[in-house]
């Protein structure tokens, strides 16, 4: 659908205050799902994400890859499986996990947005000792929690232009290396960062009164109402450590955090550029 010229520059007018929020501030994108594994979605994301760097936003991409891990470990023929969310991540499936995320998914990642004009660099929470971590539990395996993150190597990337791109692995004191959620990792980077916003790409249109009823989307939730959304149930299945990676980064300083639907196109520009917004926003 094409539009007139004037409502294009109206378009352009009602972005300028939310530019002038976000100029030279930094904005933390945990990236994956299906806006990941779609093509023309994935194109989008990338393109949107460049559109914000070149209006003076200072974008950090953190990403998952499950789908991605789970192709390579079934064409190796390794069964794997989880409990409660997370990876069961014995040393073997540990080394594929690695190859996934800090191989093929960063660097398609830097790819796409180096093809497009822009200046990325992928690393991983192993690299410059960016992230820490801990053994969560024996039961799992080589899947981590965070401990401490060393945000310099982001600072550096950051004041040299380029876009970090920060695969999900971290490793503790003796070197051992783990699998940590891309949820718990981006929520730390943009507490530890001092970031303007924590934008999660979900599944989903956001936390719902009504759940899978779309016309009940909450558009901000305080943590207060976070308390509350738990105690009633509302919350529930797959949506419960999604909204326990956005309480958590309010609580640990993040300003705003927004879940939004990845699979919604160009949703993260109508979150922060626009009046409309596309999804829950979490404050303290």
């Amino acid at each position: 659908m094409r539009i007139d010229r004037a409502k294009r520059a109206e378009v352009l007018i009602e972005a300028l205050p939310y530019i002038q929020e976000y100029y030279n501030k930094i904005v933390v994108i945990k990236y994956g799902g299906n806006a990941m594994l779609n093509d023309e979605l994935k194109q989008q994301v990338m393109s949107d994400i460049l559109l914000l760097k070149l209006v003076g936003v200072k974008i950090v991409l953190v990403h998952g890859g499950g789908p991605e891990i789970n192709d390579l470990l079934s064409k190796v023929g390794k069964v794997s499986y989880k409990i409660e969310g997370l990876r069961v991540t014995d040393a073997e499936t540990m080394d594929y996990v690695q190859m996934a995320l800090a191989g093929k998914v960063n660097k398609s990642l830097v790819n796409l947005l180096e093809t497009k004009g822009g200046k990325a660099m992928g690393i991983s929470g192993m690299d410059g000792s960016l992230i820490e971590a801990v053994q969560k539990s024996k039961e799992l395996g080589f899947v981590g929690d965070v401990t401490k993150v060393n945000p310099q190597p982001i600072y550096d990337l950051l004041e040299k232009d380029y876009i970090p791109v920060i695969s999900s692995i971290a490793r503790d004191k003796e070197g051992n290396v783990y699998n940590v959620n891309a949820d718990t990792v981006a929520g730390h980077i943009a507490a530890a960062i001092n970031a303007e916003c924590l934008i999660f790409m979900t599944d989903i249109s956001g936390i719902m009164a009504r759940p899978y009823d779309s016309n009940s989307l909450i558009p901000v939730v305080d943590l207060a109402l976070a308390d509350k959304l738990y105690k009633d149930g509302v919350v529930t299945g797959g949506m419960i450590p999604k909204m326990e990676c956005c309480v958590n980064a309010v609580k640990l300083g993040v300003k705003k955090v927004f879940i939004l639907d990845g699979r919604v196109p160009h949703s993260i520009l109508l979150e922060t550029l626009t009046d409309e917004g596309s999804g829950t926003m979490f404050i303290k």
